[in-house]
């Protein structure tokens, strides 16, 4: 992987986030969990290019980003739904899943884990983090639709500064 400026990047990220999802990987080099994720987005805020995601307290993820400071991003290619399917609904509790999905781990200079197999990855470092809190939604929908018990719990939002962008 090559790094780029992050003014280089021409994909379309509400496609990538949305359709191709993406894989969230936090923890050391040694020691760390990774999962499926198509909530989030990107942009600039307080003068830096940023990440946003958000991730359930219930998630084994979520440990390994509570922490750590740096985590990455990383985009695999629609042709890797497959991964996405068993890191997306498997925990690292439970298994392996590097092993069973044959992602093949490779460390970021901040010592964060990205995979040879993905196209694009951002890591990034936390700035910022907040739980989704009920009184707070304006439209009652949303908490309706995605706040139940067969879904979980509230969502913490992480905001992430873009330290570095890696492509193939």
């Amino acid at each position: 992987m090559r790094e780029i400026n992050v003014n280089q990047l021409t994909d379309n990220l509400f496609e990538a986030i949305s359709k191709e999802w993406m894989l969230v990987t936090a923890g050391t080099k040694d020691e760390f969990n990774t999962m499926t994720a198509n909530w989030g987005g990107m942009g600039y805020l307080w003068n830096r290019p940023v990440a946003f995601i958000f991730i359930r307290p219930e998630r084994y993820t979520f440990n390994f980003i509570e922490q750590n400071d740096y985590l990455t991003l990383s985009f695999l290619g629609e042709e890797h739904k497959e991964v996405h399917k068993i890191c997306g609904t498997r925990s690292g509790r439970d298994m392996d899943k590097v092993k069973a999905t044959g992602l093949l781990p490779l460390p970021t200079p901040n010592e964060s884990t990205t995979f040879e197999q993905a196209r694009l990855t951002f890591e990034c470092k936390k700035l910022y983090a907040d739980l989704i809190k009920p009184e707070n939604f304006i439209d009652p929908s949303i908490t309706d639709r995605w706040y139940d018990k067969a879904h979980g719990g509230f969502h913490k939002m992480y905001v992430m500064e873009i330290v570095r962008v890696l492509a193939r």
